[in-house]
């Protein structure tokens, strides 16, 4: 067990290993040291998938419903230890507790789902005398464990993206090496408590902290390893993709989220939701929304609502039960975006609330008709910031929505079906969101984008079909 320790260790083959280097883990929001955390050097890494090979055919060995006994027992665990977990995120990631245990929720939600899912894995009988030299043949394909899987997580959803990919992943039989974000270390360490507990077999996971240039790169490259799921920047999803070869490789990448507010019966609802969408956890959520068009005739009393919610949001504390968004993860973040905002400004963009940076807190950021070209409009900003503007026609809010590198998903409120299915044809992501903000998210959906956003999907039953290999097998009778 780590919790009792600041000085954390790595989970290898099943044991707790003490690193030879460690650095501070400090709180975005305090800058207190909150603990020591290992650095990987890459032999350390080599040995963690040494123990991952071993621990790969040992979950092949078990059945599906011993599969989903041990997801059935993590969730439990994680139940168990729900306030402590929420605690965690609120002094890793600044995240306020309100939200944390909203993710711990989703978590166990997502490992039960996995449970559910591993029961349910399976192939289908191939019509073979459809063929004309098919007959007499009997064929049928099964789905077989990849073996070892490396999953490399980001520092918002250090819980729930972390479930995300060894859910599916154990469900389906494989092993895994987990390298979590630099910044959120502690919810990985618990992870593997947690399994540890619930009787996953030694080398099944193991998790190994330190520098991507160290530990991303061993992951990347090493032939043993047959799929890398990440989730993070472009820049790093292309690299890894230019040096996975012929690996699986899932890439759950940026977005600039849209959403288009065309008709409502009900604007107060609509100005709500927004709002949470815009600023939930500081706006770093691949799915917040950054970009509001809203139709001319309901701009103005739009902007007006939504200017008055985002006043009533409370910033401060991430562990205080008051709060609603805190620092970001890091101050750097916080400067980049103040100079986004500087930069608009400049331009004569008009700050309808906020703008303002104190250390690592950014006030939520309303921005009045910003230009398609600026950075808070076209770059993804991972903070509490977003763009509203007017627009006339139809066909200008979908070309608005489409004009962007990014393409994970998309709001559109309207009253009419008419204009809600086509939104689904002509919108170029990955999920259209249909009278709700394109922040919405359930843990069993499909979820991926297009364009820059990505490449594959996450969810557990679509996980799974990327973590397995289809097998087939034909028989002459």
């Amino acid at each position: 067990m780590t919790t009792n320790s600041n000085k954390k260790k790595l989970f290898i083959g099943g044991e707790w290993q003490e690193a030879k280097q460690y650095y501070d883990l400090l709180s975005p929001f305090s800058r207190k040291v909150i603990a020591q955390v290992p650095l990987a050097e890459k032999e350390t890494v080599l040995k963690a998938i040494e123990h991952a090979e071993h621990g790969a055919k040992e979950m092949k060995k078990l059945t599906a419903l011993e599969r989903s006994n041990i997801l059935e027992r993590a969730a439990e665990i994680f139940e168990e230890r729900l306030e402590e977990c929420a605690l965690t995120l609120a002094k890793e990631n600044a995240k306020p507790l309100k939200a944390a245990r909203g993710e711990i929720i989703r978590t166990i939600e997502t490992y039960k789902f996995a449970a559910e899912e591993a029961k349910r894995i399976h192939g289908e009988t191939i019509p073979m005398d459809a063929a004309k030299n098919g007959k007499g043949r009997f064929a049928y394909t099964k789905r077989e464990p990849l073996g070892v899987i490396a999953a490399i997580t980001p520092f918002n959803f250090p819980f729930n993206l972390v479930a995300h990919k060894l859910g599916p992943a154990f469900a389906a039989g494989n092993a895994v090496v987990l390298k979590p974000a630099s910044q959120t270390p502690l919810s990985a360490f618990i992870t593997a408590e947690i399994f540890e507990e619930a009787g996953l077999p030694k080398g099944a996971l193991n998790v190994v902290t330190g520098k991507g240039s160290v530990v991303g790169d061993v992951l990347t490259t090493d032939p043993r390893i047959k799929m890398v799921t990440f989730t993070g920047s472009v820049e790093v999803g292309l690299g890894i993709k230019e040096k996975a070869g012929l690996k699986k490789v899932t890439l759950e990448l940026g977005s600039n989220s849209a959403v288009i507010v065309d008709s409502v019966n009900d604007i107060d609802a609509v100005v709500s939701r927004c709002v949470e969408g815009s600023f939930a956890y500081a706006g770093q959520v691949c799915i917040s929304i950054q970009r509001i068009y809203v139709h001319e005739d309901l701009y103005d009393e739009f902007i007006q609502k939504f200017v008055e919610n985002t006043k009533q949001l409370k910033v401060g504390d991430p562990e205080s039960e008051s709060t609603d968004l805190s620092a970001l993860i890091h101050i750097k973040e916080a400067e980049r975006v103040e100079e986004w905002i500087e930069a608009a400004r400049r331009e004569g963009t008009e700050i309808a609330h906020g703008g303002t940076r104190t250390g690592a807190v950014l006030l939520p950021t309303i921005i009045k008709n910003a230009k398609s070209t600026q950075a808070l409009s076209c770059q993804e900003a991972f903070a509490p910031i977003v763009s509203v503007n007017a627009y006339k026609t139809w066909n200008e809010a979908i070309d608005l929505v489409n004009d962007s590198l990014y393409g994970l998903q998309a709001g559109v409120y309207t009253t009419s079906m008419q204009k809600a299915f086509e939104a689904v044809e002509r919108l170029e992501v990955g999920g259209v969101i249909v009278n709700d903000i394109p922040s919405f998210r359930v843990d069993q959906m499909p979820y991926g984008g297009v364009k820059n956003s990505g490449t594959g999907r996450e969810g557990v039953k679509y996980s799974v079909e990327e973590m397995t290999e289809l097998k087939l097998a034909v028989f002459a009778l």
